[in-house]
């Protein structure tokens, strides 16, 4: 991995964390709260109002990419586990490893194969409890 992506990985941990914490939060409602009581100060003009839709756009802005990667890294982490526990299952349809590789297709037609069995062993069951 590029030393680039190593630093952008390791900023970006750090900013999830923090903007996920309580402290965040705090700063960010102070940061409202302060806007908010300069408003008869500034006559709640034009300008004052500017001040937080443009700081709100660009830290929304910048969260979007920062959630992305977030999202992004634990969804792959979740996947290896799955993977991990799928292989490590002896009567695991190995096949089904990668299955987020797949194309939108290839996945429909496993989900109907997988809504086939489902039924039949419904069917075997009979009815389900508390069905209506």
């Amino acid at each position: 991995m590029a030393a680039h992506a190593k630093l952008f990985t390791r900023l970006s941990k750090r900013a999830a964390r923090f903007t996920g914490s309580a402290t965040c939060f705090a700063v960010a409602f102070g940061i409202v709260v302060a806007w908010a009581l300069t408003g008869p100060l500034f006559g709640f003009g034009e300008t004052w109002q500017l001040v937080i839709n443009t700081g709100t756009t660009i830290i929304t802005f910048l969260m979007v990419f920062l959630i992305q990667n977030t999202q992004n890294r634990d969804t792959e982490a979740i996947q290896i586990k799955l993977d991990e526990l799928l292989r490590s299952h002896r009567p695991a349809n190995n096949a089904l490893l990668d299955l987020e590789e797949l194309e939108e297709e290839e996945l429909d037609e496993l989900r109907k194969s997988y809504e086939a069995l489902a039924e039949k062993s419904r069917q075997r069951r009979g009815p389900a409890r508390g069905a209506r």
